[in-house]
């Protein structure tokens, strides 16, 4: 089995050599014979990134660096100049030798839970190998102290089997809390919780700052809209002078911050409150696709009217 190893963390990142080294020690289960794995990852630091690829139309040449991973000398490791997910397309084309049948991403510093799922340059590039067939694990660390890599290291490993054996595209979601191995309370299922990385943004400095300091536990007011003033000026928060003008808007971060935030109003077998309570979230995701469902049909319906049959509509 080929394995790609990849993150947003960058090509230096300890979590991604802690990956790699583990995956580089295990035996497959065919024979004794070691599983290849490959490091393919960002140059620089790509959080945040999803599934971009950049402007990959402007440019003809990618810049490359061969690296000596010192947790893993013998595997083979490349940093680009690109995101995660311009790193699994190009390895998954063969750049860097035969392409992968499973892609790893990780180990990331920080969870990936709840919405932060869709802007995770972690889980952006499992989404991107998946779309090319091909099964994908991620895989982040809460945040905090002295971060315990072998222990997602130790939980990520097991999973790679049944994961090679699952249907094309399958991609696992795993988050771990910042614990020692013996102290994790084991792996559960997941779901997609509500939890953000953004829960609000306001003009107000003052009331943002102190909205955000409040640990009483009450349920914090909606104030997901987002309203400006003019640096310098004044006004009606939320109305705009007609001229142009620049300012700043204070963001107040939710609980799907790489530490873990406030989870209280998760339910528990979401997979931010599953990390929170020292548990292992592992979640199966899906990434881009066409909406199938009778809703968007009948929406679709409606729009654009009865449509013919493609195998006998007319061409010109």
């Amino acid at each position: 089995m080929r394995i790609l190893v990849t993150n947003d963390d960058g090509v230096h990142a300890p979590g991604l050599a802690e990956i790699a080294r583990a995956l580089s020690d295990w035996v497959g289960p065919i024979g004794a014979e070691r599983h290849r794995v490959t490091v393919v990852a960002p140059l620089n630091n790509y959080s945040g990134a999803s599934a971009a690829v950049g402007t990959v139309y402007e440019r003809e040449q990618i810049p490359y660096q061969a690296i000596r991973l010192k947790s893993a000398p013998d595997v083979p490791a490349f940093g680009v100049d690109g995101s995660p997910a311009l790193a699994v397309i190009i390895a998954a084309l063969g750049a860097f030798g035969p392409p992968p049948d499973l892609v790893v991403s990780g180990i990331n510093l920080g969870v990936n839970v709840g919405r932060s799922i869709l802007h995770s340059g972690t889980v952006g590039a499992v989404l991107t190998g998946a779309q090319r067939g091909l099964n994908g694990l991620a895989v982040s660390l809460r945040s905090g102290g002295d971060p315990p890599w072998e222990t997602a290291a130790a939980l990520a490993v097991p999973l790679v089997p049944p994961l090679a054996a699952a249907p094309p595209g399958t991609v696992l979601n795993l988050n771990v809390p910042s614990l020692p191995l013996s102290e994790v309370r084991g792996v559960r299922a997941g779901r997609i919780g509500g939890a953000a990385v953004i829960q609000g943004a306001s003009s107000d400095p003052s009331a943002a700052r102190a909205d955000a300091s409040d640990d009483s536990g009450a349920a914090r007011p909606d104030t997901s809209s987002v309203t400006a003033i003019p640096s310098g000026g004044s006004g009606t928060p939320g109305v705009l002078p007609d001229e142009e003008h620049e300012g700043y808007l204070e963001l107040r971060l939710g609980a799907a911050v790489p530490s873990l935030g406030d989870v209280h109003d998760e339910d528990p077998a979401d997979d931010a409150a599953l990390v929170a309570a020292g548990f292992a979230s592992l979640t199966p995701i899906l990434g881009v696709r066409e909406d199938t469902g009778q809703a968007a049909a009948d929406l679709l319906s409606r729009v654009l009217g009865p449509q013919p049959d493609p195998q006998t509509a007319p061409t010109h």
